[in-house]
Order: C-alpha cells, then sequence, then structure tokens
C-alpha cells in the first residue's frame, strides 16, 4: 500500500523574549533566548537524516509580526540546507507573524511554498501519488471568522488529502480564538489528516482522520511544561503513525520533593539535589520550579526561619557550576496538613471567600496591574490555568503569612 511521510511542525517562535524571567544570570539567560533557534536546528538535523517527502510549518513562525532580522536569517538558512537536500516545505503564516506585520523580507528558496491569505490547495507527487495540500496564512493578527467553508472536500479516493490549520477549537477559551472549528467540519471534509497549530499542548482531538496538535518546539514559560517537538507522520490509506520527535534544548516543568521526615536544612538540601540530578541525568537543561510535598509542623518550623528567598538563592547557587544548566524559578509547597494543626479561625475564613471568587472576580482583582499605562504593554494576557496558578500561590501565602501572625 503507498504511504506517505511528513513532518507536522508548529509554533517554532523563534527568538521569544522569554518574558517574565527574573533574576536569571546574563549567560543562562542568553542559552535560554537561543533555546527557539537550538530547537529548530534540531529539526532541521532531524530532516537532514530521515528525509521525509516534506515538512508542514503551520503557522507562528516568528514570535511577533515584526519577525525579527535573526530570526528570519536563521530560518532562511534552514530552508537553504533542506533546499539541497530536496526537501519540500509547505507553511503558512499565523496569528503571530501574520502577513499585515513590517519586516525586512527574505527570500525563501524554491522548495518552500508559502500559503497565500485566502485558502488554496497545491498538488504535489510522491512517488507518483498525488498528495494534496490545503493552508492559507493570516492576513491580518485577528481572523475570528471560522475557514473551514474555504476548504474543498476531498473528492479522489487514491489521491491523499491533507489541510494544514492554524486555529482554534469551537469553545475553548483556554486561548485566544483565531480562526475557530469543530471536529465534525473537519471530518466531513473526508482529508486523511488534519495539520493544526496554535496550540501549544500536543494532542490529538481526532484518530480517524488524524486531527492533531504537535504543541510548539520549545517551551517558552513555566505553563509549557514537559518535552516539546513535532510528529513524524506515516500516512496510508485509513491508517496513519504518528511518532513524537523532542526538540527542546530547555524543559520547563515541575518536580516534587518530599520532605517527609526533614528537620535539619543539610537534609532539605540533600534532597532537594538529588531530585535536581535525577531531573538532569533524564532531561538535561531546564528551569523548574521545585514543589515540597509532605511539609509537616517541623519542616514548615525550619523553613519558616529564613526568607523563602533566600532558600531560593542558595538551591541555585548550589546548581551554578553544574551542567546541563538548571534554573529553579521557584520553590512552592502545599502545607495544608501543618496549618490545619497550627492555624485558626482567622486564616480559615480569609481562605475560604478567595475560593468562592471566579474568573472573572481574579480579572477584577488584578485589573490595576493590567491597566498600568507603563506595566501593562509588557504583561501578556492571561488564561485560566494563570488564574488557577495565583489562586494556589496566594493561598499558600495567605497560609503562611497568617499562621506566623496569628
Amino acid at each position: 500500500m503507498t504511504s506517505i511521510r511528513f513532518f507536522h511542525v508548529a509554533d517554532l517562535h523563534l527568538d521569544s523574549p522569554f518574558k517574565g524571567v527574573t533574576s536569571m544570570p546574563e549567560h543562562q539567560f542568553k542559552t535560554l533566548r537561543d533555546s527557539t533557534f537550538k530547537a529548530f536546528q534540531t529539526l532541521i538535523e532531524t530532516a537532514v537524516q530521515e528525509k521525509p517527502d516534506f515538512i508542514l510549518v503551520v503557522g507562528d513562525i516568528y514570535d511577533g509580526e515584526d519577525r525579527s532580522l535573526r530570526a528570519q536569517h536563521k530560518f532562511q538558512e534552514g530552508m537553504e540546507v533542506l533546499n539541497r537536500h530536496q526537501i519540500p516545505v509547505f507553511l503558512c503564516y499565523g496569528n503571530h507573524d501574520h502577513l499585515g506585520g513590517k519586516w525586512t523580507r527574505f527570500r525563501l528558496p524554491e522548495n518552500v511554498h508559502v500559503f497565500r491569505d485566502q485558502v488554496e490547495k497545491v498538488n504535489v507527487k510522491i512517488r507518483h501519488h498525488d498528495v494534496y495540500i490545503s493552508g492559507f496564512s493570516y492576513p491580518e493578527r485577528h481572523v475570528k471568522e471560522s475557514m473551514t467553508t474555504m476548504y474543498e472536500e476531498a473528492f479522489q479516493t487514491d489521491a491523499f488529502y491533507i489541510g494544514m490549520l492554524h486555529g482554534s477549537l469551537a469553545g475553548d477559551t483556554t486561548h485566544a480564538v483565531y480562526a475557530p472549528f469543530t471536529k465534525e467540519e473537519l471530518i466531513n471534509k473526508n482529508y486523511d489528516y488534519w495539520a493544526l497549530g496554535h496550540i501549544h499542548k500536543r494532542q490529538v482531538l481526532h484518530s480517524e482522520p488524524p486531527i492533531v496538535y504537535p504543541g510548539n518546539i520549545q517551551s517558552r514559560h513555566r505553563n509549557e511544561k514537559g518535552p516539546k517537538g513535532f510528529y513524524d507522520v506515516f500516512l496510508e490509506k485509513g491508517n496513519a503513525q504518528f511518532n513524537f520527535i523532542p526538540t527542546s534544548s530547555i524543559i520547563y516543568d515541575q518536580i516534587n520533593c518530599s520532605c517527609k521526615g526533614i528537620v535539619h536544612a543539610n537534609e532539605w538540601f540533600e534532597t532537594i539535589d538529588s531530585a535536581i540530578e535525577n531531573f538532569r541525568n533524564v532531561h538535561g537543561a531546564g528551569v523548574l520550579e521545585i514543589n515540597l510535598t509532605d511539609v509537616d509542623a517541623n519542616t514548615l518550623t525550619m523553613l519558616e526561619g529564613t526568607p523563602l528567598e533566600e532558600w531560593l538563592s542558595m538551591v541555585r547557587e548550589t546548581q551554578e557550576m553544574k551542567e546541563p544548566n538548571i534554573w529553579v524559578h521557584a520553590i512552592t509547597f502545599d502545607a495544608i496538613d501543618a496549618f490545619e494543626m497550627e492555624s485558626s479561625g482567622m486564616t480559615e475564613q480569609v481562605i475560604s471567600v478567595m475560593d468562592t471568587w471566579d474568573t472573572q472576580q481574579w480579572k477584577e482583582i488584578i485589573s490595576d496591574v493590567y491597566q498600568h499605562p507603563r506595566l501593562s504593554r509588557y504583561i501578556e494576557r492571561l488564561n485560566d490555568n494563570d488564574y488557577e496558578t495565583i489562586h494556589s500561590e496566594a493561598r499558600t501565602f495567605i497560609q503562611k503569612e497568617l499562621v506566623g501572625k496569628e
């Protein structure tokens, strides 16, 4: 049976500024800033080695509509490498790098097909077999209307049909909604594969036909945890096999460290160092949040003797000379058991009120920050996960503060 092989890539976000990272030494921050380029280089090297029939790049190649000069140069160089190895690339631009932006233009090599601002269908021959690839680039940042009606239905039973769509599942408000679609709309097109982009979480929305988000190739903040990469797809009629290929040069993640039985500081540091070393051995470089578990009254007393920022600073110091580099951006803990033993009704009353707040109320509470004339431009839009994180951290902070004062 005839089969084709392609790489499904999306959301490169080359030259992402990595906002919100503070206190990181300059040399480490440079490594972090370069991580999107290193992930992209891994993609190119893998393609040269594996030689897929073609590569699909589904939007947000660049992090902003101005498309930094460095990012465009690196991307153009990568496309030239693929051109020398005769690997076709089909790409569309998304909401971050839409066609309406202003940038210094590079000419991409002849192996690259860039989709226009309206849905179009292109044909490529793979081993004498027709493959039709449909897609479009965003003409401007906000494409709010559905684009699915613009995709032609598949009609040749012996040809492969692939749709490229940078957009959101209708009704999913966890991310900004662009070019919304329903699974039923895509299924009814009778395509063999839907290559999606925009959502940075790797997920398969439907298996027959495959409707797939590969996620982004490099995490950019703590809400994008775990390895990132792309899918290596082997496609036959009625059957698809997609293998995840990791590209992350730096992994954001959270690791749990049990504090059970810990009374002395040296025991605590040994536990933290062991957990970080285990992560380093498995994943390499990372940006980590350390979550302390099993925090009892003894451990809580030890931790409260010194500001948590000083514990964090000491942990960072223990990792400075180790490679691959690990940056610990936060230490958190849920000491509910300890608080239940020590807290009074005042703590419980404050927390019980806060636990009733919904997302809209949290938005109102932090609205002053987003209305600040200078700060607001540098703050990214928060999603539901961000508000849950704020809630959790505020809860822990209030618990610790009130327990110490009651």
